[in-house]
């Protein structure tokens, strides 16, 4: 338990978040976007996302389960979207529109408050892997999308649902299932990577991610639940190198 009485899942998404905005406002405004897309996507994936969904000027773009912001940011900076976040955390909320000046609003993947259909593009990153009804949450993402409206997911997949030594409150798909769930959903795939075939960020990207990590060590390394969120990062990371988790990127389409 954390010190506030909340999950590991809590400290990583919420108050990391908090922590995030704090830490950004000292280190300056060009670190706002490495830093909010940690743990998301790459400057690749990022970019792969905005060509495969068709995301340019003006784009209402829905990124559910989009945290501080990070990659909708990215897509207000590089294709003039217009997004809005949707994340269940309000510190993830309140950094979100403080950092990038995007509406935000605190829901779940249960009832997004979007009317039906009303998405041009919807965004998913790192979501699936942390909710239990996969389906239902992809149902309801097919909800506010128009027929042939385009749908960007990055998820972990894995070679079983709970590898030993998974972060807790993560569930991983494997592909099979993922596509399943996808097809039940009322979509169809129609490109896919993985993101470890993409380009490295550039150097000034990774150059701020660490300045960035090294400034939050410094202010808040001492605090448990920083050790916790810590924890589930190294957790995941661990699952990767040993080969049960990857991460992949996906294009789909609602039918």
């Amino acid at each position: 338990m954390t010190e506030s009485g909340g999950t590991p899942m809590e400290a990583e998404f919420d108050t990391v978040a908090r922590w995030t905005e704090e830490v950004v406002g000292r280190l300056g405004p060009e670190h706002a976007i490495p830093a909010g897309c940690r743990g998301s996507a790459s400057p690749a994936g990022l970019d792969w996302l905005l060509r495969t969904c068709g995301v340019g000027t003006g784009t209402r773009l829905v990124d559910v389960g989009g945290g501080v912001g990070g990659p909708a940011g990215y897509a207000v900076r590089h294709a003039g979207a217009a997004p809005v976040v949707l994340d269940p955390m309000f510190g993830a909320c309140r950094a979100a529109s403080r950092l990038f000046g995007v509406p935000a609003l605190a829901a779940d993947g249960e009832r997004l408050p979007i009317a039906a259909g009303a998405a041009d593009a919807v965004w998913c990153l790192g979501v699936v892997c942390t909710v239990r009804d996969k389906t239902g949450l992809l149902r309801e993402i097919r909800r506010v999308l128009p027929a042939g409206g385009p749908l960007g997911l990055l998820v972990v997949v894995g070679d079983e649902e709970r590898p030993p030594g998974a972060p807790e409150g993560n569930s991983f798909p494997t592909r099979r299932v993922l596509r399943e769930a996808l097809r039940e959903s009322g979509f169809r795939v129609r490109a896919e990577t993985d993101v470890d075939d993409l380009p490295e960020p550039p150097p000034d990207w990774t150059a701020r991610t660490e300045e960035f990590e090294h400034a939050l060590r410094e202010a808040h390394g001492e605090d448990p639940r920083f050790a916790e969120a810590e924890d589930q990062s190294q957790r995941l990371a661990a699952l990767a190198r040993d080969g049960h988790v990857a991460v992949r990127l996906l294009h789909a389409v609602a039918c």
